[in-house]
């Protein structure tokens, strides 16, 4: 791979994405668009922290099974209140340059969307704050007013952040090959794969080696370095 500059790696925007622009960029949230992964910093409040780290750590490098791993670290929080989710949100940091990315996208006509293997009820606040036009993620059940330790409905996994990828682009009229995908962990290959550019960000092993494209730095704004 040709390395473009010293923040990045790999190959930079071709065809369609370089002549016309993104019509869609879609990052992870993760230790992508925030620097925190909001499963340990729910799993903190349960003391279950050091656990689900490790589940995390190898279900990132594709080690295991996301969705089952996802089940696994999820049953950890059973019995937190529902507090817990503000209190997580005022905690969560956004990686450096991740609003300049967003607004930059925004100015060039690009739409933006984050789908994550994380939380609706922290992903989504999030999303609304920063103006991102697309959000999935994983919902997490309640009942009087605790966590049960369950999540609702269909698991946010590899297969479906490509489904999302490819639904999106379609609702906004954007030929795959005019999009970009973000992310750093294996559930995230599949989006990588599947875009006109697939990024790698500050990524485990397995995802730069098959990413066409890698970020080295904790500075969202260095995809522009690869658009």
């Amino acid at each position: 791979m040709d390395a473009t500059s010293p923040r990045v790696s790999g190959s930079p925007a071709s065809g369609p994405l370089r002549e016309r622009g993104p019509g869609l960029l879609v990052m992870d949230a993760d230790s992508t668009l925030i620097e925190q992964e909001v499963i340990e910093m729910l799993a903190e409040h349960a003391g279950a922290q050091e656990r689900v780290a490790e589940v995390t750590d190898r279900a990132m490098r594709g080690e295991m099974d996301f969705a089952a791993s996802l089940h696994e670290r999820v049953a950890t929080l059973a019995g937190l209140e529902e507090t817990v989710f503000a209190e997580v949100l005022a905690q969560v940091r956004l990686t450096p340059g991740a609003e300049d990315l967003i607004e930059e996208m925004h100015r060039r006509g690009c739409r933006v969307g984050v789908v994550s293997g994380g939380f609706e009820e922290v992903v989504v606040p999030l999303a609304r704050r920063l103006g991102i036009d697309h959000v999935a993620a994983n919902r997490l059940e309640t009942a009087e007013g605790r966590l049960t330790g369950r999540v609702v409905g269909r698991v946010v996994d590899r297969e479906v952040k490509e489904i999302m990828l490819r639904q999106w682009a379609g609702q906004d009229g954007v030929d795959m090959a005019r999009t970009v995908a973000v992310g750093d962990g294996a559930n995230d290959l599949g989006m990588i794969g599947a875009a006109g550019l697939g990024v790698a960000f500050c990524a485990k092993p397995v995802v730069v080696e098959q990413a066409p494209a890698a970020v080295h730095v904790r500075d969202l704004r260095a995809v522009l370095d690869l658009l």
